[in-house]
Order: structure tokens, then C-alpha cells, then sequence
């Protein structure tokens, strides 16, 4: 059964993948009310979302009266799901996991001319959004969770725009073992993204602001697509390109 906790919060999720999944649980144990969804129906969702709590709901219900709604699906599922977000309350703090890379989409196209992609999907759901939990691998966020005040606790960027709802998805990247760092505004993000020095690398509290300003928006990409290119060799030559060590060590060395 999940700890009892004060100040409890309702809290959605849709998606239900490794990242989804990992939040769900780690969040229901936390005692916050968790409900998670995916596109193909509660019955579909895995004991791994579920085992500590959370209850697996319909993409219609997920967003209902919630306090807080986590949406971890690729970005190219975004306007798939825009609808379910809409219908949260106008109060609820959403908070995005997703991250962008290159696609043959012509969604994408309004922040590959300049837009952030952090604000187009703000633009898209019709709520601020807060981006977190996208700059960890999902090896590093299942396996890495530890307790406050290790000095190697692995650290999560937070962006966002509103005090309040940075502070909220703060304390739930905490409640998930990870120390929450506050990384700016939402339009800044791009710090956080696939290329820039803290994405997937594993950094401590301490080491994650050096890292944040070290970031270089016009070579973030370059790096990037560096980094994509090196995987891929590496799977083509026959490499697990799922082992958590590999990815961030080539990620520090592409991205640092």
C-alpha cells in the first residue's frame, strides 16, 4: 500500500511507457492520487504502472479534476492527445516529458523556424506547461532513484514560467528520487533537450547549473546529431544501444 502523505495531490498521466510508468509508480507510492492512461485502454496498462497504487483509467477520464497532469508520450503523439490535456481544469499544472528531434512532420515545423518546441506544445495544449523528467534516460530514471542529501543523486531540470507550478513539479521530481533543479523559463528549455550538455548525462545538484549555462543553442542540434549518428554505428556494428552506461557516457561525450 502507498506511504500516507500530507498535502496529497491528484495527479494524471498519459503514456504509459517506461518514463509514464516509473512516475506512476513511484508517485501512487508516495501517496498521491495517480491515474494513468494510455491510447489503447486501461486494460492494456501493465503491472509496472500499477504495482504501488495507481489506477488505470480511460485517455477521456485521466484528465478529469486533476491537480496535476503529467503527459510522457513521444512529441509526435502530442496532438493525438491535445484534446484529453484541453480538458483538464484550468488550474491543473501540466507538465510535459517529451522531448523534440527531427521529423518529417509538419507540426514541427513552427519551432524548427525558431519557435522552442516547450512553447509550441504550451501553445497546443491551451496550458502552461512545465517541462521535467525529459532529460534522464529511462535506464538512469528506473534504476538511479536514491535518497536527499546523497551527494550523487542524479538531478532533474525543471523549466517553467509560473513560480507555483515550478515549484509543484519541483516536489514531484523529488517524490520520484531525483534532486529537482530549477532551470529557468520555459522558453529556455532548450538547455534541457537532446544535444545540450545536461540531457542524459547524469549530472549531480551541484554539477547542473555549469552544465545548463554551458549550453550553446546553435550547437545543440550539431551535437545532437552527433550523438544520434555515433548510437547508431554502434547498433549497426551489433551493440546494445539499451545499456543505460553506454548512453550516457557517449551522451557526455557528444554533448559536454
Amino acid at each position: 500500500m502507498p506511504a500516507e502523505r500530507e498535502n496529497h495531490l491528484k495527479i494524471g498521466i498519459i503514456g504509459a511507457g517506461s518514463i509514464g510508468s516509473t512516475i506512476a509508480r513511484r508517485l501512487a507510492r508516495h501517496g498521491h492520487d495517480v491515474a494513468i492512461a494510455n491510447s489503447h485502454g486501461p486494460e492494456t496498462i501493465g503491472d509496472a504502472a500499477l504495482r504501488t497504487g495507481a489506477r488505470a483509467v480511460t485517455a477521456a477520464e485521466v484528465a478529469q479534476g486533476v491537480d496535476v497532469l503529467i503527459v510522457s508520450v513521444p512529441m509526435n503523439r502530442n496532438a493525438d492527445i491535445a484534446e484529453h490535456v484541453r480538458s483538464a481544469p484550468e488550474s491543473a499544472v501540466v507538465i510535459d516529458t517529451s522531448n523534440y528531434y527531427p521529423m518529417r512532420d509538419g507540426s514541427m515545423v513552427a519551432f524548427e523556424q525558431g519557435v522552442p518546441e516547450s512553447v509550441w506544445v504550451s501553445e497546443l495544449f491551451g496550458h502552461p506547461v512545465i517541462k521535467a523528467w525529459n532529460a534522464i534516460t529511462s535506464q538512469s530514471f528506473d534504476a538511479k532513484a536514491s535518497t536527499p542529501g546523497d551527494p550523487a543523486r542524479v538531478a532533474i531540470p525543471v523549466a517553467a514560467d509560473r513560480d507555483a507550478d515550478r515549484a509543484v513539479a519541483m516536489r514531484l521530481v523529488e517524490d520520484t528520487g531525483f534532486d529537482a533543479v530549477d532551470a529557468g523559463a520555459l522558453a529556455e528549455s532548450w538547455r534541457q533537450q537532446p544535444g545540450a550538455p545536461v540531457y542524459c548525462t547524469d549530472r549531480t545538484r551541484a554539477e547542473m547549473p555549469d552544465w545548463l549555462a554551458a549550453a550553446e543553442q546553435d550547437r545543440v542540434p550539431r551535437r545532437r546529431d552527433l550523438a544520434m549518428t555515433v548510437i547508431g554505428d554502434y547498433m549497426n556494428a551489433g551493440g546494445d544501444a539499451t545499456d543505460g552506461r553506454f548512453l550516457v557516457a557517449i551522451n557526455r561525450a557528444c554533448y559536454s
